[in-house]
């Protein structure tokens, strides 16, 4: 495993997210996650399984020590009676006392910046949360909230696959130490069929997703993997044992286009322009 570090946190590069998984799915693929290697796991409240992760990990003889765990906070919480109250009901659901990461999960479009991250500073000094992040967010937005904040913006959780060029928000996160997380790293399954991938795969005895999962971490990208199927998480963990060449990360990085963004709920997310 490689590990991302930022602002004292060392993130292993490769996670293991539950988005739209029920409870019993999570309970059998994450012991498979754990043997394949998996130590990070990423959840959030409006995922309804944050009970389902907590009860999977605390069956596992894995220390909580050696994990890395992520939820975010979802904007219907967003309010000063809210907020910490939610974190409160989430660690008791995960069955831990403190998270690794706590995420704002959207910016939306009714609660102002300032009061979010004022909320998100309050829980991480009290201990709820070893570090603090954002999610969603804009450039305009990410460069607002590094500055809003007492402690440091330890991770932006963005939509990043080979369709969506990102390339501008990595470049703007990098002065502030800020990492990228990568979510939807398989474009909603257009990737496993992409034949440019799967040509580059064929070189290395990889499949067309574990291209696209090393493209992100070899760009220093925190990368979310996900599937409910036991059988194939260790080929999903299987990425560290090759590397891209230089023409192929760009060759992967040229099937951006104009129209490559796949989630953007209306409400929830910024101007992507700004």
């Amino acid at each position: 495993m490689q590990f991302v570090t930022a602002h004292g946190a060392r993130i292993p590069a490769l996670g293991f997210g539950v988005f739209r998984m029920s409870d019993a799915e999570v309970e059998q693929v994450v012991p498979a996650a754990l043997e394949a290697g998996f130590r990070h796991f990423d959840t959030a409240q409006i995922y309804g399984n944050e009970a389902a992760l907590g009860r999977a990990l605390g069956a596992s003889a894995v220390r909580r020590d050696d994990l890395f765990l992520t939820t975010k906070v979802w904007g219907d919480n967003y309010s000063a009676d809210r907020f910490a109250a939610s974190v409160d009901e989430s660690l008791d659901r995960l069955g831990v006392d403190q998270v690794d990461l706590l995420l704002l999960h959207w910016p939306g479009d009714k609660v102002p910046l300032a009061d979010q991250i004022g909320w998100l500073n309050e829980v991480q000094a009290s201990g709820k949360t070893r570090f603090i992040g954002v999610s969603n967010q804009n450039i305009t937005q990410l460069r607002q909230s590094v500055a809003l904040s007492t402690a440091p913006i330890v991770t932006n959780q963005i939509e990043m696959h080979p369709y969506l060029d990102q390339s501008a928000m990595l470049a703007a996160a990098a002065p502030s130490g800020t990492t990228v997380t990568a979510y939807y790293g398989m474009a909603d399954g257009a990737v496993p069929k992409d034949a440019v991938l799967q040509e580059i795969g064929a070189r290395y005895g990889k499949s067309a997703a574990q291209v696209a999962l090393r493209w992100l971490v070899q760009q220093g990208v925190i990368a979310l993997s996900k599937t409910a199927r036991p059988e194939r998480v260790a080929e999903n963990f299987a990425i560290f044992d090759f590397a891209l060449s230089n023409d192929e990360m760009a060759l992967i990085s040229g099937l951006a286009r104009a129209d490559g963004r796949l989630v953007s709920p209306e409400g929830l997310s910024p101007n992507w322009n700004e």
